[in-house]
């Protein structure tokens, strides 16, 4: 029921509004200033388009296991890392669709505009133990301690990476990075010089264009401005009927990068947005709006120590339509509107102590201040909200040895719901051979209380001594827990053939549920109350290979496994009998291919298989069922700085459903075609 009213609440809708004309500025500006400029960019330095080879993929530098530098292969971690080739020979038009390259991530697409993204199990549209990174800037939304999806845009071409973490992350990243991480890493400026033009059109992808200009401000300072709009159709109901849910998005934004000296760089970059969606519920709209600004001091002080300060400021809008109520509390319709402001610090510090220790230390403060117009069914109660949030963490890596290292450590967090929160944990890594890597961990994560959890109220209108709410948080909702126990394999086995296997258990207590009242003077169990009334386990592996059959054709196939044990805890009482929590498929497989055809024709084609899975209604049990797909593109570059491509998504059925309710109301996601160009000067 939780989850129901959750999905009820956030329902996103929309409609053109006036602020895109923002953007339409904004693309004019572009365009201007690159006709201007024209001749002071240097010609665009196109990167070759023959993939790395495994070793090179091997040793990608990724950050987020040890908030510092290191090998893709050495890393203590179940990661997966999306190379900026990787999303650009996939098709991907969002993020959400490069994310299924990810193989250690469940991503499901719920309709046109929401996603469920999660990793090791617990996955929903507003899952909520992933924490989501772009840049540093956290992205999750406290009112549900998950992320809206669609509100996470960039231009993917200006992507560098993306590293994916599957585990728990809060010793070095904090509360909510319970079953994982995502962490996308955008380009510096230096790397986007000159003009960048791209279009796309489709059944599905209705209109999509995109404009960005690189330049030098001074010798050492780089900058680019960009600017990006698309127009998504409707998906279709289970019944072929349509499903009302388009959606349209614009945003725009910047980036300067300076070397201020030998020693120090600057960053400072920063982005708005307005995003619509048609919602088939009250066919009402709703909108969203935002902005963020981020700015990032890097002070290198020795060989072997250097730190880092950053700040950002985060504002997010939003209006949401809501259902009137049913007979018999007939409730008007309305919408609840959701103003959120987020102010963060964050300074790290790492350093060499002697020959076997590596430390890395912190400190972080954060502010958020929210808003709440209740609607009609929906409230939060108190309405207006100020939080803060102080922490600290320290991480140290011993060397034990030429081949055996070990890394411990944690983070402490005070918050304003919970108090203090400890994270420890403990990794070591084993170099058994030349790339070839045993490692271990033990670490325990929280979910701190979401708005909805501590906060909500859904009014019934009637008066005393009838119940005045159906569902309610409480002030009594702790942390959810879990303490995490992670074996892994990563090995560049030849030069051609390169794995990861990860097995994991997870032990869970104190997972959300929901609970009834004691009986009122007319027997009812009303307010259903929000709890910690759960708890349970998961285990699993994932695998991850690539095999270069040729020269000009490499494989990627990977697997997952995972299996779920929730229950209710003894004398307690869940009315959805922990159902609603474990909307996963016990298994997933995917197959890409991607070929070089010639020096200027690439083929890629990307199949995944998914288990069926239970979504529930309530108490009241639904099905999933499992799906195959199949996506293809096929990309010509006839001059250097030019590329064409032509892409299908989802061409082996239809229509198929990846979420939702039992039909009529599911949506089901449609085969889609389109073509894109893209120009480099």
């Amino acid at each position: 029921m939780q989850q129901v009213c959750e999905r009820v609440i956030l329902k996103r809708s929309g409609i053109v509004k006036t602020r895109q004309l923002k953007l339409l500025w904004l693309l004019k500006l572009v365009y201007a200033i690159s006709t201007i400029n024209t001749a002071m960019a240097d010609e665009y330095s196109l990167k070759e388009f023959a993939e790395m080879s495994l070793e090179d993929l091997s040793n990608i530098e990724v950050t987020s296991v040890s908030r510092a530098p290191e090998r893709l292969l050495d890393a203590p971690a179940a990661i997966t890392v999306i190379t900026n080739e990787e999303i650009r020979r996939s098709g991907a038009t969002s993020i959400p669709e490069a994310l299924r390259l990810a193989d250690n991530l469940q991503v499901a697409q719920k309709n046109s505009h929401d996603w469920g993204i999660s990793a090791r199990g617990f996955n929903t549209e507003l899952a909520n133990k992933m924490l989501v990174m772009i840049d540093g800037r956290t992205v999750y939304s406290p009112l549900f301690s998950g992320v809206f999806w669609d509100r996470q845009d960039y231009l993917l071409e200006d992507i560098e990476r993306i590293e994916v973490v599957s585990g728990p992350g809060g010793t070095l990243w904090g509360v909510n990075a319970v079953n994982g991480v995502i962490n996308i890493i955008t380009k510096s400026s230096k790397e986007t010089q000159g003009t960048y033009i791209e279009t796309g059109l489709g059944n599905k992808l209705k209109n999509s264009t995109s404009m960005r200009y690189g330049g030098m401000l001074a010798p050492n300072v780089s900058y680019r401005i960009y600017g990006k709009y698309f127009d998504r159709a409707s998906q279709a109901l289970s019944n072929g009927k349509n499903a009302s849910d388009a959606w349209n998005m614009g945003q725009g934004g910047f980036r300067i990068d300076a070397d201020v000296s030998h020693n120090d760089k600057v960053t400072l970059q920063g982005d708005f947005y307005n995003t619509n969606q048609d919602d088939p519920i009250t066919t009402n709209q709703g909108e969203a709006d935002g902005m963020n600004i981020l700015g990032r001091w890097a002070h290198t002080i020795s060989n072997t120590s250097n730190m880092q300060l950053q700040m950002y400021y985060d504002k997010t809008n939003f209006s949401l339509p809501r259902a009137a109520a049913a007979p018999p509390l007939v409730i008007p319709s309305g919408f609840l509107k959701n103003a959120l402001e987020t102010y963060d610090i964050d300074f790290q510090h790492r350093f060499l102590l002697n020959d076997r220790n590596k430390i890395v230390w912190g400190l972080g403060y954060r502010y958020t201040h929210n808003k709440v117009d209740s609607a009609p069914t929906v409230a939060l109660d108190p309405e207006h909200l100020d939080q803060q949030r102080y922490s600290a963490f320290v991480q140290d890596e011993i060397k034990l040895h030429p081949k055996l290292s070990f890394t411990v450590g944690t983070k402490v967090e005070h918050t304003g719901y919970t108090g203090w929160e400890v994270e420890p944990s403990a990794r070591i890594l084993w170099k058994v051979a030349p790339d070839h890597n045993l490692w271990a961990a033990i670490s325990r994560a929280v979910r701190i209380p979401s708005r909805l959890d501590r906060d909500l109220v859904t009014p019934t209108n009637l008066p005393a001594p009838f119940p005045q709410s159906i569902l309610s948080g409480s002030d009594n909702f702790n942390s959810e827990k879990v303490v995490a126990y992670e074996l892994g394999y990563r090995a560049r086995l030849n030069p051609k053939l390169s794995t990861s296997i990860s097995l994991f258990y997870n032990e869970y207590t104190d997972i959300r549920s929901v609970s009834p009242s004691p009986p009122d003077i007319f027997g009812l169990p009303f307010p259903f109350m929000i709890r910690n009334n759960l708890e349970g386990e998961t285990h699993g592996i994932e695998i991850s290979t690539s095999y270069q059959a040729l020269n000009w054709w490499r494989l990627q196939l990977g697997y997952n496994l995972l299996e779920e044990h929730l229950r209710v805890r003894s004398g307690e009482v869940d009315v959805n009998n922990a159902l609603n929590e474990t909307a996963d498929p016990r298994h997933q497989v995917s197959i890409r291919s991607s070929m070089n055809l010639s020096s200027n024709v690439d083929f890629d084609a990307y199949f995944r298989w998914v288990d069926a899975l239970h979504n529930n209604n309530g108490a009241i049990a639904g099905r999933v069922p499992s799906y195959s797909e199949l996506n293809l593109r096929l990309g010509w570059r006839p001059m250097k700085q030019l590329e064409l491509s032509l892409t299908g998504q989802n061409l082996l059925h239809n229509r198929h459903p990846e979420y939702g309710f039992p039909d009529p109301s599911r949506v089901e996601i449609e085969r889609s075609l389109y073509g894109k160009v893209q120009w480099h000067f």
